[in-house]
């Protein structure tokens, strides 16, 4: 398999290639549940994970929902 070089949180990271949203966050362990995904400063909404291909030299940016009061 072949892999691309990714940045997630401005964090570089070999992946393998071909992989979507939701395949990338699987591969580094990141639990989908309550997260909200960009990719070339697109916000990419939950239900186009599985429809939109990160590429190589991509830039994710990951952020958590925490709850807290």
């Amino acid at each position: 398999m072949q892999s691309i070089e990714i940045f997630v949180n401005g964090e570089r990271f070999q992946v393998p290639s071909g992989g979507n949203v939701a395949d990338m966050l699987e591969f580094l362990k990141i639990a989908p549940d309550r997260v909200a995904v960009e990719v070339n400063r697109i916000l990419v909404r939950k239900r186009d994970w599985t429809s939109t291909i990160v590429a190589g030299g991509a830039h994710m940016e990951v952020v958590e929902f925490v709850g807290g009061g």
